[in-house]
């Protein structure tokens, strides 16, 4: 009889979030796990060619071993860039600052 690993599987759209906890055998790969959930079925849209997956929001590879307790997480691409977030909200923060700064 072979091990069984406590996993889960989680994808979060913008609309909802998905959390599959499921039993695999030893020696199954991020990639199996994902097949077997049931996330590509509910979420066609998921391309596993160019969408990056994880283990507890570290990238991993598709052929990765899991281990007891892993969270496969399938990551969807930004919406903005976080970079460019940050200059939006510091030249923001500068000008509401610069604001307070009128002759009384």
């Amino acid at each position: 009889m072979a091990e069984l690993l406590g996993i889960s599987v989680c994808y979060a759209s913008d609309k909802v979030e998905w959390l599959h906890q499921m039993q695999v055998e030893a020696g199954t790969t991020i990639g199996e796990a994902i097949e077997r959930s049931g996330v590509l079925a509910a979420f066609p849209d998921i391309n596993l060619t160019t969408q990056p997956v994880g283990i507890y929001a570290k990238k991993k590879m598709l052929d990765t071993v899991l281990r007891e307790r892993d969270r496969i997480e399938i990551y969807r691409p930004l919406v903005a860039d976080p970079k460019e977030s940050r200059r939006k909200r510091a030249a923001k923060k500068e000008g509401a600052a610069g604001a307070g700064d009128g002759a009384a």
